[in-house]
Formats: structure tokens, C-alpha cells, sequence
């Protein structure tokens, strides 16, 4: 109930406090305008800033789209409390960063030559040539600082009716950049998951074009897809669940959202245990999609750790039980989180009443501290070396074998068999 009424409190402030109106926002608009007419449109908020006001959702970041040059806004926010940060100079695009936001700012512009990847730009001070460049209609709509909103794609129909239409023709759009591919199905599934078999049909053809893009940038893309939650609704929809496939062919187990899609409101479920849970398997798979898209260390060692752990959850009946608190002192809480998560979602003999009261276990237990350090082992007659860290070692082995307690005499008991 608590959250049902900070939700509706957060939706009237929305309403009635609209994010344009934000004090440091009007003063980075008053900067752009400076100098110019009242009747000169300047800048504008473009994209998913304007897609979500419009809706009425949390706002996160915040994309202004203006005539001016890099060059020029760089000279106009200096000396300002305003941190500036070049994101994107060849794109025409800088970051200005305040207190409360992050507000990125980008030249208005042209596409002349496309290759599918990239494209070569050319300034220009014309709303409607910028509009005609970018992907969708709902992603082409403009909004000034006062709440007037341009909308030269009919953008807010397609919003209206959750309709993730391509600007122009769609073949030529995907053309100009194969990534679109991946967007369409990010937008088809945050609004609507039905995808028409003629929009699929040109979609299908052009997806080799996927070949030539970073890999670096398709993850991205793909991070956004599992962070949304209608993402579990990927299964609905033949023609959308077919396109992912061939997208991403590593992805054999999106059947266990079904599972998954049980506790999906769940706030300690997220796009990394998702990923896991779709793709892990009793082989090598998280290792292959590792190595496909050049994975940080972190993912890779995480994927590595959770395939292992879920391994040894078949062999040990006890891994949630007896031994949690172990497992948990080892592997740390959230690591434990979600193998509780991915477990239930691929074991379909697990009931929801006893996923939940593991978690409940997990997310109380305290985490055991271990108090010996190299100090203590110092002060009874061991000195500094390869063996000391050994010594420690053996000596928080039999902690934990111990139900984490191990007496004085044991300690000493273990550094003098380590001295001899």
C-alpha cells in the first residue's frame, strides 16, 4: 500500500511539476537562448525525456537538441557551475552535467552518407531535416522549455496508440544504421510486443547487416531490452521471439521467463540475473557468449560463478539449507540471491512459497566476520611470508568448518604444526 501512495504522489508531481521546470533546466535553456530573438526556437528536448513526460513516467536521462554549434554551447556554459564533458564531439554532441542532471546536448543535423554503422553528418538549423533523420516517430518528438511540443513525424498518435513506427521507409532507416533492428524490437517490447509480418519480413532480411556492428554497441541494446519488464512478454509474440532468436541464437532458455515471470516485481530481480538465467546451461554456453561480445571480467567471472554454483546445487541438496550460511560467507548474499533466482526459474518442481523463503533466509542472515589476520599471527611467533597467508588460510578452513567459531588453543594449536 506504501508504494501504491509514493507512486501516485510521484505521478502528481509529474503532472503538476512537470521536469522542464526544473530550476537548473531553465537556466541551461536561458544560456542556449541567450542572444536571440524570443521568437527563435534555439533548443529543444528530444527523444526519451519527451516519450516519458508524455506517458507520465520517472524521467532519467535528458536529451536537448539545438542549432547551435559544439563549439559554441562549450563557450556559453563557461565559467557556469556546470561541469562540460566531451561525449561526442565528431557527432556534434557534449554533456553538461549539474547537480540533479545530466543533460546531453546535440547539434541538429543531417545524415549525408550512411555505411550501417556509422554516418557522416552535416549541421544544419532545420528541425524538420533533423527529425527526418532519426529512427522512429515517437523518438522525433520535441518539446520546448515551456511545454510546447513539436511533433513533425505525428509521433505522439504513434505514442497514443503504441505504435513503434520507422520514419519514411523502414528498409532505407535500417540501412542507415543495422543497429535500428535491435531498437525497433527494444521499443516493440517496452510498448507494444505485436510486430507485423511485413515489418518482420524486411526486418529478416536485413539481418546480416547485425554483422557489422560493434559488438560493444549491441550489448548495450541488449541490457536495455532485459531491463524492461515486459521483457517476459517476449514469448507472446511469434515474429518478435523468432527475430530475438536470430538475433542472439545463444539464448536457448527463454521459456524460463514463464517461471521467471512469477516473481518478475520482485526489486532484487535484475537485467544480470536475467541474462544468467536465460543462458546458462549444464555446458559451456556462458563461456561462448562471453567470448562473443568481449564481456567485462566481472560478467565473465560472474557467469563463471553462478554456472558452477548452480552445478553444485544438483549434487548438494543441503547448498540452501545446512549450508547457506556457509555458501553465503563463500560465494557473498548476492551471488546466493541469485542462484535462488535462476534455480527456481529452471526447476519447475520448486515451489513460489519455497523460493520465497529462501530468499527471506538469504536476506536475513548475517554474514559471519573472520577476526584472525595476519597481525594476530605475527604476535604468536609466525613471521611475514608465503606461509603466514597459508597458515591464515588453514586456519579459516576449520572456522568454517567449525560453524565459523574455532578456539584460541586450535589457532595456536594450527600455527605450531604450520612452524615445525
Amino acid at each position: 500500500m506504501l508504494n501504491l501512495s509514493l507512486n501516485f504522489i510521484q505521478k502528481l508531481k509529474r503532472i503538476f511539476f512537470p521536469f522542464y521546470k526544473h530550476k537548473e533546466l531553465k537556466f541551461i535553456f536561458k544560456t542556449l537562448h541567450k542572444n536571440f530573438s524570443k521568437d527563435k526556437t534555439v533548443a529543444r528536448f528530444v527523444g526519451g525525456c519527451v516519450r516519458k513526460h508524455l506517458l507520465g513516467e520517472a524521467i532519467d536521462d535528458i536529451d536537448v537538441s539545438t542549432i547551435l554549434t559544439v563549439d559554441e554551447i562549450k563557450e556559453r556554459f563557461k565559467g557556469t557551475n556546470l561541469k562540460i564533458i566531451d561525449t561526442g564531439l565528431k557527432h556534434g554532441t557534449i554533456t553538461l552535467k549539474s547537480k540533479n542532471h545530466k543533460v546531453e546536448i546535440t547539434t541538429l543535423r543531417k545524415d549525408k552518407i550512411t555505411d550501417g554503422r556509422h554516418a557522416i553528418i552535416e549541421y544544419t538549423d532545420n528541425w524538420q531535416l533533423d527529425s527526418e533523420r532519426r529512427d522512429f516517430t515517437i523518438n522525433a518528438i520535441y518539446l520546448d522549455i515551456n511545454g510546447k511540443i513539436f511533433d513533425p513525424q505525428m509521433g505522439t498518435t504513434d505514442l497514443e496508440n503504441k505504435n513503434v513506427k520507422f520514419i519514411g521507409n523502414p528498409q532505407k532507416r535500417i540501412e542507415e544504421d543495422y543497429l535500428r533492428i535491435i531498437r525497433f524490437l527494444r521499443f516493440k517490447i517496452m510498448y507494444d510486443i505485436n510486430v507485423e509480418t511485413s515489418t518482420s519480413d524486411i526486418i529478416k532480411e536485413n539481418l546480416n547487416g547485425i554483422k557489422i556492428i560493434s559488438k560493444e554497441r549491441i550489448l548495450v541494446e541488449l541490457f536495455k531490452i532485459l531491463s524492461l519488464k515486459n521483457f517476459f512478454r517476449i514469448n507472446e509474440n511469434k515474429n518478435l521471439k523468432e527475430i530475438f532468436n536470430m538475433i542472439f541464437p545463444e539464448f536457448f532458455y527463454l521459456d524460463r521467463l514463464e517461471r521467471l515471470k512469477k516473481v518478475y516485481n520482485n526489486n532484487q530481480l535484475n537485467k544480470e540475473i536475467i541474462l544468467a538465467t536465460i543462458l546458462i546451461d549444464e555446458k559451456d554456453n556462458h563461456e561462448y557468449f562471453a567470448h562473443k561480445y568481449n564481456v567485462s571480467n566481472k560478467l565473465k567471472n560472474n557467469l563463471e560463478n553462478l554456472a558452477l554454483n548452480l552445478s553444485e546445487i544438483q549434487k548438494n541438496k543441503n547448498f540452501f539449507y545446512k549450508d547457506l550460511l556457509k555458501n553465503i560467507y563463500i560465494y557473498g548474499k548476492s551471488n546466493l540471491i541469485s542462484l535462488n533466482f535462476i534455480h527456481f526459474a529452471k526447476n519447475s518442481k520448486i515451489k513460489l512459497q519455497d523460493f520465497s523463503e529462501t530468499l527471506k533466509r538469504i536476506t536475513k542472515l548475517k554474514v559471519p566476520k573472520f577476526h584472525i589476520d595476519g597481525e594476530y599471527l605475527k604476535k604468536n611467533g609466525m613471521n611475514e611470508g608465503e606461509s603466514l597467508g597459508k597458515v591464515l588460510k588453514t586456519i579459516e578452513e576449520e572456522w568454517i568448518k567449525n560453524g565459523f567459531k574455532i578456539s584460541d588453543e586450535k589457532i595456536k594449536e594450527l600455527i605450531k604444526i604450520n612452524l615445525n
